[in-house]
């Protein structure tokens, strides 16, 4: 007869120790930003011809200590690298890290076998950011911890200067998290304010509030708006629905031209890496006698580009093209925008409705735009403007209007996100 006591069994695991120690030579940088060991072994804040000790196994090391420092290591300018996980290159020389950047992008392009003509990066100075999403943690009844999560974390550091946003950001952080102290009514809160720098102020679009509850208390929201009076904030808003507005509503000047925005609007990161890129396209849309601004947003280039040419606009966000067409009717001098709201993953404009545009500008989200691609390439459009946040993607779609008998003449390789490892352009083709 069998025991029905439960069979012990004893384990032969070794009692967790110390992580295993090594010395690795770091030779080339990977794509996330950390220094990559032959293996391959990633430890981060390294650089490539550092000698370093990492602990650990597998492919991601903790870096214990840089035995031989490269020449091309810095000082970092915030004390909260190394930490903070919003930067990971802030340890590395401006020159090589933007070369990096530049050589990066034109790797991607190659392994969809393209080649063209890429133009010197566009870097932006360091205090240029004018949008930040920060996230918020429970800290004391009239005050909430605000700032980046941690590498690899849940937690948060909570930040009290940042060499990449707008010192105007930084300046209202004592004011931001006395405003996010109301928002923790439910234990599965966990807020993040989307800061907008607008020409009225910031803009605070807050998400992350547990709704299902029934979301804030007419006592929370009332000390929400109370707060954001003090603070002086242009507008703060929950998923998009108004708590609080100063007087107009908060916009800024896209070409010239005054767009009053939706709350959560999408904009260029940097100011200064949009006008570069606007100037871009321009050039490269001289001479266009009909254009379609495709992904238009709020019309970062549509403006710009109603200055060449008549143009048709589209995006999925509608309160975009609302706040778009609002623009229009104020802005004289332009030669003409159509602007739809239109989902163009489900519904891209055919090539059939090009019949009468020889320029298309497409700025997808990250995942690009392969359905539109595929149109335009059906199409008899001559000129195509490509502007892209992510290198892979666009490739892909690079690689469609390619092999329709298109042709990239050039890249501006854009570094809007400072210190990160990400990278954007704007590419050019012609038929």
């Amino acid at each position: 007869m069998r025991s029905s006591k439960p069979i012990r069994r004893t384990s032969t695991r070794p009692p967790a120790g110390p992580a295993p120690e090594s010395e690795v030579t770091i030779t080339e940088m990977g794509g996330e930003g950390d220094g990559m060991a032959p293996g391959p072994i990633f430890a981060s804040f390294t650089l490539p011809g550092e000698r370093v000790r990492v602990a650990g196994t597998g492919e991601r090391r903790k870096t214990l200590e840089i035995l031989s420092a490269s020449p091309e290591r810095v000082e970092p300018p915030c004390p909260h690298f190394g930490q903070c996980g919003g930067c990971a290159l802030q340890h590395w020389g401006m020159q090589p890290y933007l070369a990096w950047k530049r050589d990066r992008m034109i790797g991607t392009l190659a392994r969809q076998h393209i080649e063209t003509e890429v133009l010197p990066i566009f870097a932006s100075p360091p205090y240029s950011r004018r949008r930040a999403a920060l996230h918020a943690r429970q800290g004391r009844k009239d005050e909430a911890r605000l700032g980046y999560k941690i590498r690899n974390s849940w937690d948060l550091v909570d930040i009290s200067v940042c060499p990449i946003s707008d010192p105007k950001i930084t300046a209202a952080l004592p004011a931001m998290r006395r405003l996010a102290a109301p928002l923790f009514e439910h234990p599965k809160s966990a807020p993040t304010l989307h800061v907008t720098l607008t020409d009225d102020g910031l803009d605070i679009d807050i998400t992350g509030v547990e709704r299902k509850s029934g979301g804030l208390s007419a006592d929370a929201r009332m000390r929400l708006a109370e707060q954001a009076a003090a603070g002086g904030f242009a507008r703060v808003s929950m998923d998009g629905e108004i708590a609080y507005m100063d007087q107009a509503v908060p916009g800024v000047r896209l070409s010239g031209v005054r767009v009053d925005l939706p709350p959560g609007a999408f904009l260029q990161a940097v100011p200064a890496a949009e006008s570069a890129m606007v100037d871009f396209v321009v050039e490269a849309a001289a001479g266009a006698d009909r254009i379609a601004d495709l992904f238009c947003g709020v019309g970062t280039f549509t403006f710009a580009l109603a200055g060449v040419a008549p143009v048709y606009a589209a995006d999925g966000a509608a309160p975009a093209i609302t706040a778009l067409n609002a623009a229009v009717a104020n802005a004289p001098g332009l030669k003409g925008v159509t602007a739809e709201a239109r989902d163009l993953v489900r519904r891209p404009l055919l090539a059939q409705e090009m019949k009468k545009l020889d320029l298309v500008l497409f700025d997808p989200p990250r995942a690009g735009a392969a359905e539109q691609a595929g149109e335009i390439a059906r199409s008899k459009v001559s000129r195509v403007i490509g502007v892209s946040c992510a290198p892979a993607t666009f490739a892909r779609d690079a690689r469609t209007l390619i092999d329709a008998g298109f042709r990239l003449e050039r890249v501006l390789p854009v570094d809007q996100f400072l210190w990160s490892p990400h990278v954007e352009l704007v590419g050019v083709f012609s038929r």
